[in-house]
């Protein structure tokens, strides 16, 4: 089914990828409190989601992303319609069944947040692609780390304020003062992880690369 070892690293990295982005999407209804600080435990995964992104990037250029990212808004989009049916379906309770109500609370009140991250994923997606290689041409294959959380930098500040903004803030779920705290918490937190977690974007290419090498010299 696969023609190549390539086929192989980019079915892997898109099921992580999707994996990751879609679990963020049915997470991100629950707020945590950490001292003054609000934020989603939805952005948990994200960081796993920017080290994929900065490697597809890589290896398979931005159409790669950019492909990838639409195919991912698409299986979010049909998560949505599928819980949103599943709240319309009358449950059937014992009593130690999940009933209407508890449903609901989980996955209903969600669904407004996952149709706001769509729209967040897809702009910072995309900003992020454009800014990573325009750094990209600017340095060459020198500098991953540059190109990497320059894109994030960016990329991330305009999802955490579209994302917040659009499923709480204008739901009138939170107040403005607690927007701006949750937008720049999220933005913080993804931040800092995205620069904690670069020296595994390394690890990646140096791991693919690795293992491509065979069939680069068998290809010569």
């Amino acid at each position: 089914m696969f023609k190549t070892k390539k086929d192989i690293v980019y079915i892997l990295l898109a099921g992580i990828f999707i994996t990751n982005a879609i679990v963020a999407e049915l997470t991100g209804g629950k707020l945590i409190q950490i001292g003054p600080f609000i934020m989603s435990i939805g952005i948990l995964p994200w960081p796993i989601v920017f080290i994929t992104t900065d490697i597809i990037n890589e290896h398979f250029g931005r159409d790669g992303v950019k492909k990838l990212s639409f195919i991912t808004a698409g299986l979010i989009a049909y998560c949505i319609l599928v819980l949103f049916i599943g709240t319309k379906i009358p449950a059937f309770e014992t009593g130690e069944t999940v009933n209407d109500e508890q449903f609901y609370a989980v996955f209903g009140q969600g669904l407004f947040i996952m149709v706001a991250s769509i729209i967040a994923f897809l702009v910072s997606q995309l900003i992020d692609v454009s800014i990573f290689w325009f750094l990209r041409n600017k340095t060459g294959k020198k500098m991953i780390w540059l190109r990497s959380t320059g894109s994030t930098v960016i990329s991330q500040l305009i999802d955490s304020f579209i994302v917040s903004g659009i499923a709480f803030w204008l739901t009138g779920k939170i107040s403005t003062s607690q927007y701006l705290n949750m937008s720049f918490t999220g933005y913080t937190f993804k931040l800092i992880l995205a620069v904690v977690l670069t020296p595994l974007i390394y690890l990646g290419h140096y791991l693919i690369e690795k293992y491509l090498i065979t069939e680069k010299q068998n290809s010569i």
